[in-house]
């Protein structure tokens, strides 16, 4: 015989079996969008790392897939850029006077140099154009920036490979050296000021997004006092004050560095290493703190 609504409704209201229960205080509510503590906040990003990784290699995929020749851009892009400013500085401005195997220094140049440059102005961007998904997702919002950085540097992949092939093959073609080796450690201090550079104008674009104009055109001054297509040593005499000033800029430090390795099989002075080095981890401690103390302002 089947219990009736009452009797079940009796059962339930005064059953004696034991049951589990929680007290909901004030100390066990958190506030939705809180900015988590500096040590919990990397240990989420870090926990995020396969998913930022597939994300950007979704991104470097799609950004070809509409295109006939597909991934081939991703390579014939920075040629392109390479041969139009080999044409004005090299032909026309006659800018290879004085530097030995010109091709190869603007292509380490320019290649080099447009990793940072998109990474900056994509990171700037790139808070304003994740909106959406900070308002329906809780996440570390510094994975956006660093998501871009992600894809650049995948971008570059198949770009230093084919720099690699010229500077090989074309003449004045170079011999590689064990120091080739340390390209790599270059490569990895540039990321890492160029990921502290991109938190940095994604929190200030954040709260100022016209920011992004000015951003464009700094980098352009950037790029031309970063000795990309001519050397210092034509235009400054060796005690020029603004030449020190000048060399003291990561990014030259970074060609100047490479440029030795691959180019003229010399070891770099380790006090390069040492500035890049400061500036590399100094930009991105400033960068990542200064993105989290405004962990709870984006996306309003």
């Amino acid at each position: 015989m089947s219990a009736g609504p009452e009797t079940s409704s009796y059962a339930a209201l005064f059953d004696a079996s034991p049951t589990t229960t929680k007290l909901v205080t004030l100390g066990n509510l958190s506030r939705v969008g809180a900015r988590p503590p500096l040590g919990q906040y990397v240990r989420l990003l870090w926990a995020r790392r396969h998913f930022l990784w597939a994300d950007a290699r979704a991104k470097v995929a799609s950004g070809t897939r509409q295109s006939l020749l597909g991934k081939a851009w991703l390579v014939l892009n920075p040629l392109i850029d390479g041969a139009v400013y080999y044409l004005v500085f090299g032909l026309l401005m006659k800018n290879e006077r004085g530097i030995e195997n010109f091709l190869g220094y603007l292509l380490i140049g320019v290649f080099l140099f447009q990793f940072t440059t998109q990474s900056i102005n994509g990171g700037a961007r790139s808070v304003q154009q994740g909106k959406n998904l900070i308002r329906a997702f809780t996440f570390p919002r510094a994975a956006l920036p660093i998501s871009v950085v992600l894809r650049n540097l995948l971008n570059l992949g198949p770009t230093l490979v084919t720099l690699a092939a010229l500077i090989y093959f074309v003449p004045p073609a170079e011999e590689y050296t064990w120091r080739i080796a340390l390209v790599a450690g270059a490569l990895a201090l540039q990321v890492m000021f160029t990921t502290g550079l991109a938190l940095l104008v994604a929190r200030w674009a954040a709260a100022l997004p016209d920011i992004t104009n000015l951003i464009g055109m700094t980098m352009r001054v950037w790029l031309y006092g970063s000795a990309v297509f001519f050397s210092f040593d034509r235009l400054l005499g060796d005690e020029s004050e603004l030449r020190v000033w000048l060399e003291a800029n990561p990014m030259f430090i970074v060609l100047d560095i490479v440029r030795d390795c691959v180019l003229y099989a010399t070891t770099p002075d380790p006090m390069r290493w040492v500035v890049l080095g400061g500036w590399a981890v100094g930009t991105l401690v400033i960068g990542f703190v200064v993105f989290w103390r405004a962990e709870e302002s984006y996306g309003r």
